[in-house]
């Protein structure tokens, strides 16, 4: 059955702009603790004047829209205006290096940016580079700063009330999110807003939310897990988004019991931090209903957090091409600890071998969704058909992770095929850590792997080989990626090494590289 009804993000936000207008649709909180709150009929009108403005400094429909920003109702409102023109939001990480950043104006040739005050300059300087990245949008400007060239969105809000209608169809591209992937460069996914107005109906009733939910949202806008499984299904029922700047685990429960949140979306890296905080005799004392969580934890761990804060934890399985949650353990059915469910109905879910052949119950293999493009899966790479083909082959979506089913349909998630590491929620591509490292002058040849990290998942170690009569330091090699990367892929360490262990075609063996580093340092690097 197809639960899209034909429509856009737009009629969902309007839909429910009309139904609850009085309503808390965002409630914000700062790093400083500062709160602010938009109900929808306000966050309706915010819309409108940022489409106003957009479309007044040449924003149409097609345009790119670059997103680099942190959490804050103007990340919302830039995406649903942008929806509204039928422009394309390309949301960035927020911590990414320039060297990223370079790369992701040119591949989707953007025309505008909206970011935070601290990172005009930084623009400025990419914009020597990209003529066509012409218009800097900055919300929140201080009214003590000279900004030139730059259009302070809430200098322009009130004189831009007005919006001619756009022709959008569902089957229009939303956004374009740039992901890890097996190259040296992040591929941007395609998402239709189809996309987005079936992740929202999904989540919506898998879950059960209703307009009495209060979603915590602490993941960033620019993740898929952020954007589909909180906002979506938030918007789609007429709930509240209590939303933060960034994660704090300190402070995690006490904004949870007093924004008074009944559900949550966390990864591993948070569950372990929040059950790291000291015992508090409030632990329990929240009202919290769920809490859904992608990447696997400890059984103990688990267990522990469950008893300890008084909440359900939901495993699920997903990525940006497949939507979010696409493997998701059911409320009315058996939840199961390690393991990350049950397939959604609206596709179906199986386990191949390396030939795309099905594997019997409890044999390990590739995960395989099968959807419909644009609507249930992503739409595509942009920009990239060969990509794309690599992917979705025959109606399936070959993932590159590996798991298992059980006999009752249940997904046991095993590891990454791709050659990924898993670091504090963020996936980080071995080969594209390895390209920029390569691109020192000392360094001959480089091989990343992850390791173990008891707090964020993995760690990332470089294993460097130098040319010939260079010589080289680890903090040179770290200080040299610090500059390109987003901080979280920058290597925590680094390894000199005379040659590396190869295959009888010379490919690097990485799993004995990483089995040498596991037994000099048995808990990771």
């Amino acid at each position: 059955m197809d639960i899209i009804e034909n429509a856009t993000l737009t009629d969902i936000f309007v839909r429910a702009c009309g139904t609850f207008p009085e309503k808390e649709f965002i409630v914000f909180e700062c790093r400083q603790g500062a709160v602010e709150a938009f109900t929808y009929a306000q966050a309706a009108l915010m819309v409108e004047q940022y489409a106003a403005v957009f479309a007044r400094n040449g924003i149409t429909k097609g345009s790119r829209m670059l997103v680099h920003m942190h959490n804050r109702p103007g990340y919302l409102f830039t995406w649903f205006a942008c929806a509204k023109l039928g422009a394309i939001m390309v949301p960035l990480n927020a911590q990414a290096g320039d060297y990223e950043l370079d790369y992701c104006i040119d591949h989707c040739g953007a025309e505008a940016v909206v970011t935070e005050p601290e990172s005009f300059e930084r623009f400025c300087a990419l914009q020597k580079n990209h003529p066509g990245l012409r218009t800097i949008f900055l919300p929140n400007a201080s009214p003590e700063h000279e900004y030139s060239g730059a259009v302070l969105i809430d200098d322009e809000r009130d004189c831009c009330l007005h919006v001619s209608h756009s022709s959008v169809s569902e089957e229009d591209d939303l956004m374009w999110l740039f992901t890890s992937g097996t190259t040296s460069r992040p591929k941007a996914v395609q998402l239709t807003h189809a996309n987005a107005v079936f992740a929202g109906r999904f989540g919506a009733e898998w879950w059960k939310v209703t307009a009495e939910d209060r979603h915590m949202l602490v993941l960033p806008l620019f993740h898929v897990n952020a954007q589909f499984m909180s906002v979506m299904p938030v918007l789609f029922s007429g709930a509240t988004l209590i939303m933060t700047e960034h994660f704090s685990a300190s402070h995690y429960m006490e904004q949870v019991r007093r924004h008074r949140a009944t559900t949550a979306s966390l990864v591993a890296t948070t569950l372990t931090m929040i059950l790291n905080q000291p015992e508090s005799e409030l632990d329990a004392c929240n009202d919290l209903r769920l809490i859904i969580y992608a990447i696997g934890l400890p059984r103990e761990k688990l267990l522990a957090f469950q008893k300890r804060f008084a909440v359900p934890l939901c495993e699920l399985w997903g990525m940006s091409e497949t939507l979010g949650a696409t493997t998701i353990n059911p409320l009315d059915g058996e939840m199961r600890l390690n393991c990350i469910g049950i397939a959604r109905r609206e596709n179906q879910v199986k386990i191949v071998d390396d030939a795309g052949m099905d594997v019997p119950p409890g044999t390990v293999g590739e995960i395989v969704v099968q959807g419909v493009p644009g609507r249930t899966l992503m739409k595509g790479y942009y920009n990239d058909p060969p990509a794309t083909e690599a992917t979705i082959r025959d109606g399936w979506l070959y993932t590159g992770d590996n798991a298992y089913m059980d006999a009752q349909g249940y997904f046991y998630f095993v590891d990454r095929k791709k050659d990924m590491i898993k670091r504090a929620g963020e996936n980080v591509a071995a080969c594209e850590v390895e390209y920029v490292i390569s691109l020192h002058p000392a360094v001959q040849e480089v091989a990343v792997v992850g390791m173990p990290d008891a707090v964020r998942e993995e760690a990332v170690l470089a294993f460097v080989t130098l040319q010939p009569g260079e010589r080289c330091s680890e903090k040179e090699i770290i200080d040299w990626c610090s500059g390109k990367l987003a901080d979280f892929k920058v290597p925590g360490s680094v390894r000199f090494v005379a040659d590396f262990p190869r295959t009888s075609l010379g490919k690097v063996q990485k799993n004995i590289l990483k089995k040498q580093a596991l037994k000099d340092t048995p808990t990771g690097a």
